[in-house]
């Protein structure tokens, strides 16, 4: 009885808590996908968080377009890299343009 009880809490916490351990996830941050344009420049930013408590960098647009010395943005990402449930977390946003 304490067998099939363990696994099915193993298997729904496997089921429900995907990305958990590890993630590095990248989506779009556009909303209207159907004429992207990449551009010829690409610039990236990023902020870091460690148990939520303590945060720092400038994960922002302006701050990516800087990065890549793009003046008219054409499209943006955002990739998420986390480890142990948020015990550290880098976001980036990439902004393509001109």
């Amino acid at each position: 009885m304490l067998r099939k009880f363990c696994a099915s809490v193993l298997l729904v916490a496997t089921a429900t808590l995907q990305g958990c351990l590890y993630a590095y996830v990248t989506t779009p941050l556009d909303t209207d996908l159907q004429n992207t344009e990449l551009g010829d420049k690409v610039g990236e930013s990023s902020n870091h968080a460690v148990l939520g408590l303590v945060a720092w960098g400038d994960g922002g647009t302006k701050a990516a377009a800087d990065a890549g010395g793009i003046k008219t943005l054409t499209h943006a990402d955002q990739r998420v890299y986390q480890i142990l449930w948020g015990v550290y977390t880098k976001r980036t946003t990439i902004v393509y343009g001109k």
